[in-house]
């Protein structure tokens, strides 16, 4: 039991400026009122002043509102099952309502009588209750913008963030986080409400650098006599990592034009490589110009001394350390940009933006997937208006229906980027153009709708913006709106499970009720065991790994040989837990459907009318169980095959010696993985993970029909 409810003066003071706020009345209209000097209310509005109960009670008639009136209420209330909210928490009454229910539960389920299978049911009502309330109760939510790079991203993050300048020639404001036609941002970038403007810097590690430079000088020097660069035009390291690492390095490319004219393109990483006879000894002397143990400041934060204007500050200092100039940062794994403003206008909520790192080549990333999976993240899929929906969202919708990502149309939305004029191209089918932008857009949201509709996400929510052109206004109530929808969720799916649980407190002693739930839970316990042997699989574990690897560049499998595995392009941790979760769906998703069907048509039937609410709960835990299996293959598969990759060094060593012995290298390396997951003690491994599976689905039954054993209670 938490024992949590300790109230501070300046929770309680907040609660009460808001409240006051809220009805309208002047703090010093207030103080009047009740005979107070404005400097006393104001010590207890800025909780510097402990009240006591017939101050609060003055306090309280002074405001006159029936909030008001019910202050004293809300402050004594004894939260023991779930956590407190503040006070100023939106949903506390909510969330009262069920810490009541969960308390009136407790006690039954504390009853000496009490039967195993009556017991069974009221925890895992318990469990619904708090694992419900701990949704509403975390306030934090983020808007992740993913797409492919140059689509624009950046540009629309920072027009409906306010973080525009105004530069000289330019027509229009121009960003403050660097934008131009891809290959921009070196690493993810959060936005997020702060005291100030300032920067934080999350750093790479010394290993990742050293790999980052292992790469660069692979590239720049040509030590390995390859050929794959012909097959796929790419180094490991992305353009924008290169770019930094030349910087801090002072290895820069220049033109210099000659005496007759003639423009000759010099670089001095590579002049620099050709003193050297092996890539150990230039990766050390390139990381000793880097001088990283100099490169240890991990924020920044605005000063009006600088005589710079904030936001000039924030663009100048932010392109410093995206670009590899800040003498003092090193090269960024994450870098968070603070503002002194809210970024939605949201209920009390805390909103954050990401704009992740470009898709380049294929979207099936850890990083990305892993934001369409998360219950407080809305994944902002973002597309060109003529190709929309872009291949990378399509991929990434695909890739989450395979694996069974829940929720996708309250959390995943469609952000189309259009350039001016695209709108007023679109023609009907008849040829006619369209009259106007909005007409564009509606035409153009239609032909989404029908392009999504063989994945089931026809009703996947859309918006569009031009950034050039578009009120940013309307973009950030569409961004809002998605929040609610999800916390509206939250909101429901609670507010379901009090109202069952009730039910059950209710009907527990009504022999006439008892006897229709008996009879429901008859039928739906006989159905879950007679499905106790999960669907035959057509996959393997490494499928999504090997699929990827195909359509990777040459460079990037290599970097991520180099890193064992661990290459955020190319990560074979992040594929083989895709590929586990995917084979439980394959196996499991029509069962867990068929039982979801099988409670919709006894709750249809008015019979079973007083069984409605064993019914739900049934269909809950099902669900829910079913969501956690698929999170557990999921880390299943992440760890024990990467485990097992980890130990094998012959198997990265014969990979690694694959580059440069000419073309083809990916189909060897690709060749070298099938052998290695083709052997019998990865089979082996295989078959644990499907034994896994198994006994999970065993527990989600044995978990279900525990709460149908009714008997007489």
């Amino acid at each position: 039991m938490l024992n949590q409810n300790q109230i501070s003066p300046i929770e309680l003071g907040n609660y009460l400026l808001r409240i006051r706020e809220r009805s309208g009345v002047k703090q010093a209209e207030l103080a009047k009122k009740i005979n107070w000097s404005p400097a006393s209310l104001s010590r207890v509005e800025n909780g510097e002043k402990e009240l006591t109960q017939d101050e609060l009670s003055l306090l309280a008639e002074g405001i006159g509102t029936e909030e008001a009136s019910k202050v004293q209420a809300v402050i004594k209330r004894n939260w023991q099952i779930i956590n407190r909210p503040t006070l100023n928490h939106p949903d506390a009454d909510l969330l009262w309502d069920a810490e009541e229910v969960a308390q009136k539960l407790d006690l039954v389920r504390k009853k000496p009588d009490i039967r195993h299978a009556f017991e069974h049911r009221v925890s895992e009502y318990i469990e619904e209750i708090i694992k419900g309330a701990q949704l509403l109760l975390n306030r934090e939510h983020q808007v992740a913008f993913i797409g492919s790079i140059g689509i624009g991203k950046s540009t629309a993050i920072c027009r409906i963030a306010e973080l525009e300048v105004i530069a000289k020639g330019a027509a229009n404001p121009v960003p403050v986080l660097e934008s131009g036609a891809g290959g921009i941002t070196i690493c993810e970038v959060h936005l997020r409400s702060g005291p100030g403007y300032g920067l934080i810097i999350e750093p790479r590690s010394e290993e990742e650098i050293r790999a980052d430079v292992m790469d660069f000088a692979e590239f720049i020097g040509g030590f390995s006599n390859l050929n794959e660069q012909s097959e796929e035009e790419s180094q490991g390291i992305s353009k924008e990592v290169e770019r930094a690492i030349r910087n801090m390095s002072k290895l820069n490319t220049r033109r210099e034009k000659s005496a007759d004219g003639k423009v000759n393109r010099w670089d001095d990483a590579k002049e620099l490589a050709k003193q050297f006879s092996s890539t150990r000894e230039l990766v050390v002397e390139i990381l000793s110009r880097m001088e990283l143990h100099k490169r240890d400041k991990r924020d920044l934060w605005y000063e009006s001394s600088t005589g710079k204007l904030p936001l000039e500050w924030l663009k100048e200092n932010f392109a410093s350390i995206n670009n590899g100039r800040h003498q003092d940062v090193t090269l960024p794994k994450r870098i968070e940009v603070v503002v002194p403003h809210h970024l939605l206008a949201t209920d009390d909520l805390s909103v954050r933006f990401i704009d992740t790192k470009g898709i380049d080549r294929t979207a099936a990333r850890a990083d990305l997937e892993k934001l369409l999976d998360e219950s407080h993240t809305i994944a902002l899929l973002c597309s060109g208006f003529n190709n929309a929906p872009a291949e990378g969202p399509r991929l990434l919708l695909e890739r989450a229906k395979e694996s069974g990502v829940s929720g996708i149309l309250e959390k995943v939305a469609l952000l189309v980027l259009p350039r001016p004029n695209e709108a007023l191209a679109v023609k009907y089918d008849s040829g006619d153009l369209v009259e106007d932008v909005s007409e564009g857009y509606e035409l153009k949201n239609e032909q989404i709708s029908m392009s999504l509709q063989p994945l089931g996400f026809e009703d996947l929510p859309v918006s569009f913006f031009n950034s050039h052109q578009d009120d940013p206004v309307l973009l950030k109530s569409f961004l809002s709106n998605r929040i609610a929808a999800v916390r509206k969720g939250f909101r429901n799916r609670l507010f379901e499970v009090i109202t069952s649980a009730n039910g059950l407190l209710l009907n527990q002693e009504r022999e006439q009720a008892q006897a229709v739930i008996r009879q429901a839970a008859a039928q739906l316990r006989a159905w879950a065991q007679q499905r106790s042997t999960p669907i035959r699989l057509n996959g393997h574990v490494q499928d999504s790994l090997v699929d990827q690897m195909q359509k990777a560049y040459a460079a990037t499998v290599r970097a991520t040989v180099l890193r064992e595995g661990e290459w955020a392009n190319l990560n074979y941790g992040h594929h083989l837990g895709f590929g586990a979760r995917r084979l439980a769906v394959l196996s499991l998703e029509k069962l867990v459907d068929r039982f979801t069907d099988q409670c919709e048509t006894l709750k249809a039937m008015p019979e079973f009318d007083e069984a409605k609410g064993l019914i739900d709960q049934s269909e809950r835990v099902m669900r829910s169980s079913y969501d956690d299996l698929l999170r557990k293959v999921q880390i299943m598969g992440q760890t024990r095959f990467k485990d097992e990759l980890k130990l094998d060094k012959a198997f990265w060593t014969k990979c690694s010696d694959e580059w440069g012995q000419g073309p083809g290298y990916k189909n060897r390396v690709t060749d070298h993985n099938k052998e290695w997951f083709s052997d019998d003690d990865r089979l082996n491994l295989e078959n644990e993970l499907l034994a896994l599976i198994q006994r999970e689905w065993n527990s989600i039954l044995m978990k279900v029909t525990s709460l149908l054993e009714i008997g007489d209670q």
